[in-house]
């Protein structure tokens, strides 16, 4: 399981959804509801709730995609409904691993919690630029 705003996707993004993918058979991604970014990030999204979730959903490392929790309070229920075996956390995740786990003693739910690294692209030359996103856009869809 992967959680993110996604707004705006980048290669960053898809960089950490390949991450989190090889980390188990099966990829379910919780995208953020736009009150919950609203309340943790002080702004609006650019892209609303829905657009952000097609946008995901339709990315090839994403075997499911779902909203979170409509109440940002409860934005841990999905751990409960969902019971996934790993939980990836990007680099700039608020939330940290232990609160995620603390979560998971609360539920009664085994599962492994990791930080997944940031992406860090290399210096790209303009007459390889082309190619280089061309192969970047063929990995999103």
């Amino acid at each position: 399981m992967a959680f993110g705003c996604f707004d705006l996707l980048h290669p960053g993004h898809l960089f950490y959804l390949k991450k989190a993918k090889s980390l188990g058979s099966e990829l379910t991604v919780v995208v953020a509801r736009d009150k919950t970014i609203e309340r943790e990030k002080g702004h609006s999204p650019l892209l609303g709730e829905k657009e952000r979730l097609a946008l995901v959903r339709a990315l090839k490392p994403v075997d499911r995609a779902l909203l979170g929790a409509k109440d940002p309070e409860k934005k841990f229920s999905v751990l409960q409904k969902e019971a996934p075996g790993v939980i990836a956390l990007g680099h700039d995740h608020l939330v940290t691993a232990k609160e995620i786990r603390e979560k998971l003693r609360e539920f009664s739910i085994k599962a492994r919690v990791t930080r997944l690294p940031g992406y860090k692209p290399k210096k790209l030359r303009s007459s390889k630029m082309r190619k280089r996103v061309d192969l970047e856009l063929d990995d999103l869809f």
